[in-house]
């Protein structure tokens, strides 16, 4: 394990730039510590048939301690200048027995317009467990309101099963550049809350709360729906834009807290 150096700011997309700076504060915040490939470097370098250099990268961070509450966190960047691609994504993981919900943030250009989800996904089913959810949601109520008034802001097309694998706080919509650069301030929000939930450790009421889950199950079930080709087409695009050997190992890596390189 190793640290790497992030590309510097300046030089970075909207998309790029506000993926980077969410997963920096985590690794920085959590002292996670990066998972390196050959040589040093990203955990998987991402090449394609349409470009004769790499189109992107997986960076791979684990915790330092087993007392860290983030077993890992991946970041996948795609940018395939040929088709007007600029994607960037991060999850930061929770270590499977806790029900401190999990991180993400997916930031996208493409065919001429922006887009992004932001989410914490639970870890219990909210319908039952009324204290976890108060707990680990209702106070993003707030701002996710205040987006849904957001001028700049459209539909993104994503269907009801996968809505339903997801948090109902989860921000998800195409945006114009205004609204693009403007949902920085509810990252901020979600990842602020996100690292308080982690500070602060999990009430005696939440923890009997979800005493009846088995939350490793669960965690397992659950990720590997979010990240199946038959409920999330994206991984077909994957696919075809750096072939079916290295999308499956990116999938892989949001599988489970392994940290194999």
């Amino acid at each position: 394990m190793s640290t790497t150096e992030s590309v510097a700011p300046e030089s970075l997309s909207l998309p790029h730039g506000l993926c980077q700076r969410a997963w920096e504060r985590v690794v920085a915040e959590r002292g996670l510590v990066e998972v390196t490939g050959e040589g040093g470097g990203p955990a998987q370098i991402l090449t394609s048939p349409m470009s004769p250099d790499p189109v992107g990268e997986v960076r791979v961070f684990a915790a330092a301690s087993e007392d860290e509450p983030v077993a890992k966190l991946v970041y996948v960047g795609l940018t395939v200048a040929m088709i007007g691609l600029d994607s960037h994504m991060v999850f930061a993981f929770t270590r499977e027995g806790l029900p401190i919900p999990h991180f993400t943030l997916d930031s996208v250009q493409g065919h001429g317009t922006f887009a992004f989800h932001l989410d914490l996904i639970p870890r219990a089913d909210l319908g039952t467990h009324l204290p976890y959810l108060d707990w680990a949601y209702e106070p993003l109520t707030p701002t996710f309101e205040d987006v849904q008034t957001w001028e700049g802001l459209t539909k993104a097309e994503i269907g009801p099963r996968q809505n339903a694998m997801m948090s109902p706080w989860m921000l998800v919509n195409r945006a114009d550049t205004d609204a693009f650069v403007a949902i920085e301030s509810a990252v901020t929000t979600y990842l602020d809350h996100w690292l308080g939930l982690l500070d602060g450790g999990v009430p005696a009421e939440v923890v009997a709360d979800v005493a009846d889950t088995d939350l490793p199950a669960r965690d397992a079930r659950n990720r590997a729906l979010i990240f199946s080709p038959e409920v999330d087409k994206v991984w077909a695009q994957v696919a075809q834009l750096i072939g079916d050997d290295a999308s499956e190992k990116v999938r892989a890596q949001l599988l489970d807290n392994g940290v194999a390189g």
